[in-house]
């Protein structure tokens, strides 16, 4: 099967489809076109009908990953019984237990794993600090490791530089062709700055007229070269003092990252790639019979020839270096410390440097890692790592009182004496962050909680949303997949305050195996003067696409308010067919809603592709389909059917009503009406009306509908739809 890039050309267009434009259509009478992430909106005629939407509470849960090490191994079996665990001095209640064994987690239930139970895997390569050889042989070291990590675990690539300091070249994801990327172009940092993902689940790529293949690598290959000589040159003229500052500049920037990683739930795995640094310029020469010499000039009374820094280091630099391993133990962060000068022959030395092992080896065992020596392979170094975290216990609490004022909370979790427990070590978080309101967060602890709020998947957040997904045939092996995302205003608008509300969007396909296979965002800002009574009325309704080749994919859409971070997720499966086959496909049911409900953005146009043809059309008539349609209980409401190679003559329809729990209500009312003739794509279009059973409650439920042929094959789809409380409106 052949697979498309990420950020694929939008050139493509459906297949013998003569839709009408829309610039008199329905979807766009109300459009606001979003490029620059700025307009201005009229209200909604209407107001919503209610029960689309419902609320949720937020409440303060701390969670403590949790390992159990025995003989060099996990210990498996345990239970929230063998626990307890202290915030401070105070004995807490363990509220949730959840256990990971990857061992027994394999194939697609990897994707269901919250973020808080996988293990997270930060490959930081040090440019500054490090020959170019080394960095080089590094990352391919890297490249022949990353098969041995588990399918679920969460991988991100940073670097850095003695000039720019870390810089994130992709962030945490499952996804192994993004970290690859990220590796490959390692020595370009251009490429961080003009990311087309905001969240960093996607690795830059090379600009099209850049060369390719082994032309590319040696590009690559060149800027990492004289990225690291550039620090070289500048280290060799460099002073004592100017090398202690460059150390204490090191020890900053990476303080400032491990808070960072702060706001990523998990242990974090810091795979340091470096050769070091001399730590004689922090802590003065180990030599010892530099040391000698020194206390016999002081003793017999010339101390002033005496190099006090030679002698004692620089204590300042010393305790910024011992803070910036507090802050990553405090952020649950273990630096597994590589030597990667131990990757070069022995002929690759070029010139002596002094020894930077004391350092790595510091950073390692003040975090509770390793140091890996002179280790050419570094699959084999890991294993032991790998092995101890393959099981992990979570712990949760809810703290009684929490300030968010961000400031930090010792814990301590203790193990009940048993059998299960005897002679095990315990590895846990030594403890938490409060909250920090999220006007204090940076760009980039934001980046980072939307980043792991999508990778975790599921339906989460305050602000209510819904999305609807499907796949449309396109020329070419590749689906044109529109999503359509409702945002409820009020909830939107919530703790807005100013005179604009900005609203980001984002949304990713993401395969069975992890890969994310596209991807849009959206930044947008509302005048509220303009559109604030129509935004508590109704919401905003946007529409994009992504590009997909056949296969199973969750659908994962975050709405978020850019002022007050309130957020809405919600993940949709998907099954994106093989139209080229002749096998007949079912779309799901579409229900059109009535204009004025609410405000209407597209996304802007991507790529070479400024306006994608619009797929949702029954008889040159363009309607928007809602996506979580409210179906009053026994009210009929009109439905479109969209299929391909569905035979010809009559067919049956049949409609099942299922209960969110999965029980069989029985059948609804579905009525065919007209049908299209296929056009050239197979492509078959149908309308008809659905009632629902007249006995529903108020509540979501599920449609499937199922068209039966004249040769007695039956072909399903299915939708989910709410029944609203009496008196609050019908369809909407």
């Amino acid at each position: 099967m052949k697979e498309s890039k990420a950020m694929s050309s939008r050139s493509r267009s459906l297949l013998a489809r003569p839709y009408p434009a829309l610039g008199l259509g329905l979807l766009l009478l109300c459009t606001l076109w979003a490029a620059g992430g700025s307009g201005l909106l009229a209200a909604p005629a209407t107001p919503p009908a209610a029960g689309a939407f419902s609320e949720s509470t937020e409440v303060t849960v701390v969670q403590v990953p949790v390992q159990v090490v025995r003989d060099g191994g996990p210990v498996q079996g345990l239970t929230a019984a063998d626990f307890e665990v202290f915030d401070g001095r105070k004995q807490q209640k363990v509220t949730g237990f959840e256990v990971l064994d990857l061992s027994a987690r394999q194939g697609p239930a990897v994707a269901s794993i919250p973020p808080a139970l996988r293990r997270h895997f930060l490959l930081l390569f040090d440019l500054a600090f490090s020959e170019p050889k080394s960095l080089i042989k590094a990352r391919q070291m890297v490249r022949e490791m990353l098969p041995a990590l588990h399918p679920s675990d969460l991988v991100a690539v940073a670097t850095y530089s003695a000039s720019r300091g870390p810089r994130i070249a992709v962030g945490f994801t499952s996804d192994r062709r993004q970290v690859l990327q990220a590796i490959d172009t390692l020595g370009l940092p251009e490429l961080v700055d003009r990311n087309p993902d905001p969240l960093s689940l996607i690795a830059a790529e090379l600009q099209q007229q850049r060369p390719t293949g082994t032309a590319v690598q040696q590009e690559v290959l060149a800027a990492a070269l004289e990225n690291a000589k550039d620090f070289t040159r500048q280290e060799e003229r460099a002073t004592r003092e100017q090398q202690a500052a460059l150390v204490a500049a090191l020890s900053r920037s990476f303080s400032d990252l491990a808070r960072l990683l702060d706001s990523v739930h998990g242990r974090k795995q810091v795979i340091y790639l470096s050769e070091g640094f001399d730590t004689s310029v922090l802590l003065g020469t180990e030599d010892q019979k530099a040391q000698a010499d020194m206390a016999d000039l002081s003793v017999h009374g010339q101390g002033y020839m005496v190099d006090s820094d030679k002698r004692y280091g620089d204590t300042r630099g010393a305790n910024v270096l011992e803070k910036m391993m507090e802050q990553f133990r405090r952020s649950d962060c273990i630096i597994q410390a590589v030597d990667i000068g131990g990757l070069r022959a022995q002929g690759d030395q070029g010139a002596v440097r002094p020894s930077g092992e004391g350092a790595l080896f510091a950073m390692a065992h003040d975090t509770g890692g390793e140091l890996y020596r002179n280790f050419n392979d570094l699959g084999a170094a890991m294993g032991q790592v790998l092995k101890k975290t393959s099981v992990t216990y979570v712990l949760s609490f809810q703290p009684d009182e929490v300030k968010h004022d961000g400031s930090y909370h010792k814990l301590r979790v203790e193990l009940k004496n048993g059998p299960a427990t005897r002679g095990a070590q315990l590895f846990f978080r030594p403890g938490y962050y409060a909250p920090k309101p999220y006007r204090q967060q940076t760009g980039t602890e934001r980046q980072l909680a939307a980043a792991e709020t999508v990778i975790g998947g599921g339906d989460s957040g305050a602000l209510g949303m819904a999305v609807l997904a499907a796949p449309f045939r396109m020329a070419g092996d590749v689906a044109y997949v529109p999503v359509v995302i409702e945002a409820d205003g009020a909830s939107l608008l919530a703790g807005t305050t100013g005179e604009v509300l900005p609203a980001e969007i984002y949304a990713y396909a993401i395969s069975s195996s992890g890969t994310i296979q596209d991807f849009f965002t959206q930044s947008l800002r509302f005048d509220l003067a303009k559109v604030a009574p129509g935004l508590r009325q109704g919401g905003i309704k946007f529409y994009g696409h992504l590009d997909l080749p056949p296969g199973d994919y969750n659908v994962r859409v975050l709405v978020r308010n850019g002022g007050t971070g309130a957020y809405g997720l919600r993940s949709q499966a998907l099954v994106v067919p093989a139209f080229a086959d002749t096998a007949a496909v079912l779309l799901p049911p579409f229900f059109p809603e009535p204009p004025g409900r609410w405000l209407m953005v597209r996304e802007s146009g991507r790529g070479d592709k400024q306006s994608a043809p619009y797929p949702f059309v029954v008889q040159e008539k363009a309607y928007v389909p809602s996506s979580r349609p409210v179906l009053a209980a026994g009210q009929e409401a009109a439905v479109a059917l969209v299929g391909y190679h569905l035979p010809a003559g009559g067919l049956k329809a049949e409609a099942r009503v299922l209960a969110a729990d999965g029980r069989d209500l029985g059948e609804g009312d579905l009525r065919l009406g007209g049908r299209e003739n296929p056009d050239a794509a197979g492509e078959d279009r149908l309308t008809g009306t659905f009632r629902p059973p007249a006995g529903l409650v108020p509540g979501e439920y599920q449609l499937v509908i199922v068209l039966t042929d004249a040769q007695g094959v039956a072909h399903n789809s299915a939708t989910r739809f709410v029944v609203p409380a009496p008196a609050q409106g019908a369809h909407g």
